[in-house]
């Protein structure tokens, strides 16, 4: 019986992977179904979508021409983004990503086969089943998540005493040791009373995740603050730009069945759409070389006309008048 099992479910493992790469899908992850909704690993299924459990790390990766992507290293936690692509991974006691834009962002969870979150999938999932201003109940509890940490621009940058408003340049903000000092950033799950009744960790506190709204916003507060722009859940930041990082700016990943199906749709447009200028351009071009051939022929046309007359003209001048019959001197 053990056996039989066994060879059914190797089957049904075989026939999934020979459809998901007939579907040009690569191998199964994070495709892969799993329990109920199907969420890819170290993800939380929530109402028709999966988020990640805990806030993103990020790996260091080369991608080939045919985009796949293969980890090279873990990147810092601690240091922006070079120019290296990383893809988000979402793993417990692993420190989160901080030090990262919008777009930054946009483009880990795109390697690693997933999407920023909607603003509405994060306060759902945020608020959790029941829905709460704080991930765990409608009151808050400081510090049952990271949420009254360490002040590390005021230890670097002030003396222990509160930074001078001049001190908070962009390059202070992106100081790697600023999420190094004692009592700042955290790893992720550590907190194990900081999670929602789904399941995931680190919603509010920590580090300021980035959503996929179009102008830039980020939600649920960091470590130093969790209601300066709204309450937990609520609380929300836009102030800035999609290409803006400091060390406080974080993110987690959203994916939903309809992900691969939709990219493969975009895909194949932006590649129609490639090849039909790039058509165009050879159209146009042949248009231009044809009819610059039709003026050329046109040309020497107009040419050849032009000599014919001029030949006639030379012989009828050289020729003596004609007498008109019986016209004779007497």
């Amino acid at each position: 019986m053990t056996l039989a099992r066994t060879r059914t479910t190797a089957l049904v493992a075989g026939v999934a992977t020979l459809a998901a790469l007939a579907w040009g899908m690569g191998p199964l992850a994070p495709e892969a179904s799993a329990a109920g909704l199907g969420c890819p690993e170290g993800m939380v299924p929530i109402q028709g979508f999966c988020i990640d459990a805990y806030e993103a790390s990020a790996d260091v990766v080369s991608v080939s021409a045919k985009g796949k992507a293969t980890t090279l290293r873990r990147h810092s936690s601690f240091h922006p983004l070079g120019e290296a692509p990383v893809r988000a991974v979402s793993k417990k006691g692993r420190v989160p990503q901080g030090h990262i834009s919008q777009e930054q962002a946009a483009a880990a969870c795109s390697l690693a086969g997933k999407r920023l979150c909607t603003d509405t999938e994060w306060l759902t999932a945020c608020k959790g089943k029941k829905p709460t201003t704080w991930p765990y109940g409608e009151e808050r509890v400081p510090g049952r998540c990271n949420d009254e940490g360490t002040s590390g621009m005021n230890l670097l940058f002030g003396g222990g005493a509160e930074a001078p408003r001049e001190a908070y340049t962009q390059t202070n903000m992106n100081d790697p040791r600023l999420n190094q000092v004692g009592g700042s950033l955290a790893a992720a799950g550590s907190r194990g009373k900081c999670k929602n009744s789904y399941g995931v960790y680190d919603m509010v506190g920590n580090l300021h995740e980035w959503t996929a709204a179009s102008g830039g916003t980020f939600r649920g507060g960091y470590y130093l603050d969790v209601t300066i722009n709204g309450e937990g859940c609520d609380y929300k930041t836009t102030a800035h730009s999609t290409k803006y990082h400091d060390y406080s700016t974080g993110f987690r990943c959203c994916w939903s069945p309809g992900d691969a199906k939709k990219r493969r749709t975009e895909a194949s447009l932006a590649q129609k759409k490639d090849g039909g200028k790039e058509g165009g351009k050879a159209d146009a071009k042949g248009d231009a070389k044809a009819k610059g051939g039709k003026d050329k022929d046109k040309s020497k046309g107009s040419g050849d006309a032009s000599k014919k007359e001029a030949t006639k003209k030379k012989k009828g001048a050289g020729e003596p008048p004609k007498k008109k019959k019986g016209a004779e001197s007497g």
